[in-house]
């Protein structure tokens, strides 16, 4: 009769293992590139090296991690023209998404949105110890948010690939903090979008996020390519 809560146990240890790793690599405390020593990572997490291992081919899969013959694993690493790729490949993707969620998505889709940016704008950005930093909490509602701007297009495809992008970009995303201006009004630039997506301006609502997608990059390329970024980053470490 124990084996049951015993695999449980299992389960939830291997579960929170990964959630950890992959709350750490989103948010760049462990740094892309970094090398993921297995006994390492079991120690910090006090869980097994099953339990690690499984955590680290489910990131792999996300292409959060690296999987490297003879070598082990590292965090994925990064690059302007990955970079450049990626946010391309997000722009068609989320405007696809945006543009059948204004076609489809119903009242309850719009109330969800404006639930989601009301609790967006309601959250400190960033740390208070550190405001070079995000918090986790916001970061969290800045997820939120993006995913109930799109969740009303209906097609589970484009949703789990909005995911997947979304993922990819958050670890630029953290990287540009440091070195984005003051002057970048983000609370702003969710209103707008917002705005013209409950007026049901769907050409308005995507020129709109695509612009808000690309500072990122902007910001990002402007200052020093993304390595050199993450470079002085872990330097005030």
């Amino acid at each position: 009769m124990r084996q049951p809560a015993i695999r449980a146990s299992t389960v939830n240890l291997t579960q929170g293992a990964y959630e950890q790793l992959r709350a750490d690599l989103l948010s760049c405390r462990i740094e892309p590139g970094t090398r993921l020593k297995i006994q390492e990572l079991c120690t910090r997490l006090s869980v097994s090296l099953g339990a690690i291992r499984e955590a680290l081919s489910r990131l792999t899969s996300e292409g959060l991690v690296v999987a490297e013959p003879q070598r082990g694993f590292r965090a994925a690493p990064i690059s302007p023209e990955d970079l450049r790729d990626l946010t391309m490949v997000r722009i068609e993707i989320d405007s696809l998404c945006l543009r059948r969620a204004i076609a489809l998505g119903d009242v309850d889709w719009e109330a969800r949105l404006v639930a989601a940016f009301h609790r967006l704008s309601r959250t400190p950005q960033h740390t208070a110890a550190d405001p070079t930093r995000t918090s986790d909490d916001w970061a969290e509602a800045h997820a939120a948010f993006h995913a109930a701007l799109v969740e009303g297009c209906k097609s589970p495809w484009l949703l789990r690939l909005h995911g997947q992008l979304y993922a990819q970009s958050e670890r630029y995303r953290r990287l540009s903090v440091s070195v984005a201006p003051r002057r970048r009004n983000i609370e702003d630039e969710h209103e707008k979008i917002v705005d013209a997506v409950l007026a049901r301006d769907a050409d308005q609502a995507v020129d709109l996020l695509s612009r808000h997608l690309r500072v990122t990059t902007d910001i990002l390329l402007s200052a020093a390519p993304p390595e050199t970024v993450q470079q002085r980053r872990a330097a005030r470490k």
